[in-house]
């Protein structure tokens, strides 16, 4: 199997998630919406139980997941994802 770290992604424009955060929506309604937004997106590129969600980001719409090196290309290729970055440990 190979080896998994700590990407972040990073979505392209979503016009709802502009429009909650104008309206100034509850926390937790932006919080469902971009989780779920979230979770469909891995559902729908990545293999079930292959990666690990570690949580979304609310004020730049994006979340923090471990995958492998592969699955971040996969990810890289979709229209909804703007960047894909490899966490970068600090010693």
């Amino acid at each position: 199997m190979a080896s998994t770290a700590t990407y972040f992604v990073f979505m392209n424009f979503d016009p709802e998630f502009e429009r909650l955060r104008k309206r100034r929506a509850r926390q937790d309604e932006i919080d469902m919406y971009l989780n779920n937004k979230h979770d469909k997106l891995l559902e729908g590129h990545l293999e079930p139980n292959s990666y690990r969600k570690r949580f979304s980001l609310v004020i730049v719409d994006g979340f923090a997941v471990e995958i492998t090196e592969e699955q971040a290309e996969q990810l890289r290729s979709t229209k909804e994802v703007r960047i894909v970055e490899k966490n970068q440990e600090i010693e």
